[in-house]
């Protein structure tokens, strides 16, 4: 079980001084899905990137914790009561994602020349070393790793490196692939590159049931998919909270993707704050009523 806790949280453009985020308040856990809705420019994504750990975004007030209980990975690492709560301010995006935070990216990069298959299996190595080394305190040789350059790039280095080998992994993706009504030939192609926007989004949630967050945040996730393609997406995303006990902290527009997928609590962002939390049914009054109720309620004012 992880608890995501963001406490008053204010963000900024980190080159400016735009305010975002004015004070957000929310927790997400193990198991439940959480819908964050509201209109364009609200601080839905910057959010999203701030949990992240996003660069461009620069946090000036309140706290990101990470709440871990002692099972939380299993026989893999064992977590001492004083490695329980994390600040995701004070670590680096790889660090988080080592903790059991994934983003799904509204927009995924294309990269060609580095395969699924390649990029999976690194990404998940490297969230298995990075974890050793910060429950374990484990630290490798960084003159030895920089000489070496290879030790996490899906492009080089020896085809059975890390923690999982390549025929283990080949064993972990089929199944995943399976479970996503996958082809199979996606796993060979380079990563996005040439992929519709449905496989673009279907490959993300490919990535977190291989990565198995505690915490997943999809970013408008549901965006350009065709009625199939949202139905295979939202079945994977079932799967993260019913199969892996994956919180996810789901980001959307609409109301169709949570047809699907059953939100536990609905959220509406407004100007940089979270305005009103509600069941699933808030979301289908959001659907046929807009937004501009629900700032009158909150603020008096349309």
């Amino acid at each position: 079980m992880a608890r995501l806790e963001l406490s008053n949280l204010h963000a900024e453009v980190a080159e400016g001084d735009e305010k975002i985020l004015e004070g957000v308040n929310l927790e997400v856990e193990s198991g439940e899905i959480h819908a964050l809705m509201g209109p364009n420019g609200s601080g839905k994504s910057t959010t999203a990137k701030v949990i992240a750990g996003h660069p461009a975004y620069e946090v000036t007030e309140g706290e990101v914790l990470l709440h871990l209980e002692e099972d939380e990975f299993g026989d893999e690492v064992e977590i001492d009561e004083d490695q329980r709560t994390w600040n995701l301010l004070e670590l680096e995006p790889n660090e988080r994602a080592a903790l059991g935070i994934f983003l799904g990216f509204q927009y995924p990069a294309e990269i060609d020349g580095v395969t699924m298959t390649n990029f999976l299996r690194t990404a998940l190595n490297a969230k298995i070393e990075e974890r050793e080394e910060l429950f374990e305190g484990e630290e490798g040789d960084d003159e030895e790793e920089a000489d070496e350059g290879f030790e996490t790039s899906p492009m080089e280095g020896p085809a059975d490196e890390g923690e999982v080998g390549v025929a283990e992994f080949q064993e972990i993706l089929q199944e995943k692939m399976e479970a996503l009504d996958m082809d199979e030939r996606f796993a060979q192609r380079y990563l996005n590159a040439g992929f519709s926007g449905g496989e673009k989004k279907q490959n993300e949630v490919l990535q977190a049931a291989i990565l198995e967050p505690s915490i997943a945040v999809l970013d408008e996730i549901d965006s350009g998919l065709d009625i199939d393609r949202l139905q295979d997406v939202s079945a994977g995303i079932n799967a993260l909270r019913d199969e892996q006990g994956t919180g996810i902290l789901q980001i959307t527009h609409y109301q169709r993707i949570l047809d699907y997928v059953e939100p536990d609590h609905v959220h509406v962002m407004l100007d940089g704050q979270i305005a009103k939390s509600g069941d699933a049914s808030l979301a289908a009054e959001l659907e046929d009523k807009g937004y501009d109720w629900v700032r009158e309620e909150v603020y008096g004012t349309a």
